[in-house]
């Protein structure tokens, strides 16, 4: 593969700085809505199986377009769609500060998980190539952008909060934010139009390696997602952390995860793909067993680090396997992969929820944990690794 660097009109870390501030107010985006969800659920007087319901429009929202998001950028180019879909996503963002009844929050979070797919599209095919243009592995990186914008939306969620500012006016300021990185960034993403391809049917059956990509990714993600969701219940309820401590088990998988994508690249390129993601299945497993067995506050706080850093690198290092695919198009490989992948991410926390229902949140841990050990089976086992 070779640089595409000197036919740029912009430096390649102009790019690159560019394409990260997209994956922020992405994951900004996104963020934000979740740090409001107990103030709607209050507001909107939702029971917790309405909103059970609620959550699950998103990912119903995304399969609906998983065929079609990769066409559009396929057709049209990476940049097009993502300045477009980009601005869509925060203006629906808006309107969900503007529900004033269950079914209207219905709709609206419906078309939050279609346009979201289509901007997840778009993003990580820019990632794609700006990989291709830096002839190495930095995926991991982007992802951390997103990560830390998940930080930033949370705090700035708490604050409005305390200042007792409107969920409508506090998604106004996201919106203000992502439009002016539009604005400003816009220019520097690339085309990332895609090369003539044999066509297929728009429902046609994917390729089995992408399948793969996917499933992995959906292990990786539901792992994520049960921890974004749970590991502050898990804390208060099966570790009997006190009160100002329940925090921790949130915080310590979120720095580690965070870092662990900040550093990811580095390791991705010493050790190649395949490595990285079996020992980031090791670490999930094992962290996640040791809170089952050990729950007690220094031992689960190291434990959700080591899954933190387990799950930290699984998703890019997925996404970037699955835009160098050659007999697909990037943007369609990637809606293939991420579709599945973040449904993972969206049911993994109500499929903890029900399970700890059943039995106990233990008995959910244990079970995610087998997940990791999936991962490392299936990893071993996929040709496209085996090069490494």
């Amino acid at each position: 593969m070779q640089s595409s660097t000197p036919s740029l009109p912009y430096s390649p870390k102009r790019i690159r700085n560019a394409v990260a501030l997209f994956y922020f107010c992405q994951g900004l985006a996104f963020s934000s809505w979740a740090s409001r969800i107990p103030a709607i659920k209050s507001e909107l007087n939702i029971s917790e199986g309405q909103l059970g319901t609620l959550l699950l429009l998103m990912p119903i929202g995304q399969l609906c377009t998983m065929a079609i998001s990769g066409k559009l950028v396929a057709a049209y180019g990476s940049k097009q769609v993502l300045r477009i879909v980009v601005l869509i996503y925060a203006l629906i963002l808006c309107s969900i500060g503007l529900a004033t009844a269950y079914w209207q929050l219905a709709v609206i979070l419906f078309f939050f998980g279609v346009v979201g797919n289509m901007c997840n599209i778009a993003v990580n095919t820019q990632g794609v190539e700006v990989e291709r243009i830096f002839n190495r592995s930095i995926m991991s990186s982007f992802h951390g952008a997103w990560s830390i914008a998940g930080f930033t939306g949370a705090m700035i969620g708490l604050l409005f909060m305390n200042l007792h500012i409107s969920t409508f006016y506090h998604f106004i300021v996201i919106f203000a934010l992502i439009a002016l990185n539009l604005i400003v960034n816009q220019r520097y993403l690339v085309p990332g139009k895609a090369p003539k391809t044999e066509k297929k049917s728009l429902f046609s059956k994917p390729e089995s390696s992408l399948v793969h990509l996917g499933i992995i990714g959906f292990l990786s993600m539901a792992t994520e997602g049960a921890m974004f969701d749970w590991s502050g219940v898990y804390f208060k309820d099966i570790v009997k952390a006190p009160e100002n401590l329940v925090v921790v088990g949130y915080a310590s998988f979120m720095v580690m995860m965070a870092t662990g994508r900040f550093v990811g690249d580095y390791f991705i390129r010493t050790y190649g793909s395949k490595r990285v993601l079996q020992c980031s299945g090791v670490l999930m497993s094992t962290g996640l067993l040791l809170s089952v067995f050990f729950p007690t506050f220094l031992v689960c706080t190291i434990a959700f680090m080591m899954v933190g850093l387990g799950v930290a690198c699984n998703v890019p290092t997925v996404y970037s396997a699955a835009g160098q695919n050659k007999k697909v198009s990037p943007g369609i490989a990637l809606a293939t992969v991420s579709s599945v992948s973040f449904l993972g991410f969206l049911m993994g926390p109500p499929l903890i929820g029900y399970i700890a229902e059943l039995t106990d949140l233990r008995y959910s841990y244990a079970l995610f944990a087998i997940f990791g050990i999936i991962m490392v089976i299936m990893v071993g086992r996929m040709k496209l690794f085996k090069a490494q």
